[in-house]
């Protein structure tokens, strides 16, 4: 990376973490570019040539917190797709669902702007990768036909999603373990409910 590049992603980075903390302070809809950059210590000219609006900065800082987030994730995805028998196809299983409930809870003031915003923040281009690297191979390792795989993603991702939205409204009260017995009692019922 040349210097350049490099003072532009370090300007880039500090006005994340200014927003991040900014977050935690106040809602999204309080807070001004112009406190943004007195915590980043940039002025306004350089935020507005980098963003055109504080959304795209959320959604930058997003962005930046979900590539993290899949570094999470296990490496060897094979375990989730050992059987060929559908009636084990489970796209969200616990070994998913806990890092990534704990990174969403150690992340909530993102998150719940993301959410309160989701088509300025792009929430569905953030989640392609979600899409393409994890549910995509299951799908194919279990013969899902190609026209029918968007339905049974829709139905695994707006769910789990649904249930993520109303958590952060929550303040992330419950814990991440009972939340994950929801979206799997959801997922795949049992004999009735029980947590």
């Amino acid at each position: 990376m040349n210097r350049s590049k490099s003072k532009y992603f370090n300007t880039a980075l500090r006005m994340n973490e200014s927003l991040i903390k900014l977050l935690e302070e106040k809602e999204l809809e309080y807070i001004t570019v112009k406190e943004i950059c007195q915590r980043a210590g940039v002025n306004r000219s350089t935020f507005y040539l980098h963003y055109e609006t504080i959304a795209d900065l959320v959604n930058e800082t997003a962005e930046t917190i979900d590539r993290r987030f899949l570094s999470y994730f296990p490496q060897d995805r094979r375990a989730l797709m050992d059987s060929p028998d559908r009636k084990d196809l489970v796209l969200v299983s616990r070994e998913y669902l806990l890092p990534y409930l704990r990174f969403i809870q150690e992340n909530k003031k993102v998150y719940r702007a993301a959410f309160k915003n989701p088509g300025g923040m792009q929430t569905d281009a953030r989640y392609r990768k979600l899409r393409q690297y994890v549910l995509e191979p299951i799908m194919e390792r279990f013969e899902i036909p190609e026209p029918h795989r968007p339905y049974y993603i829709a139905y695994y991702v707006e769910g789990a999603f649904a249930i993520v939205k109303e958590w952060l409204g929550r303040d992330c009260a419950d814990e991440v373990e009972t939340v994950i017995e929801i979206i799997l009692a959801c997922v795949r019922p049992k004999d009735g409910y029980e947590l």
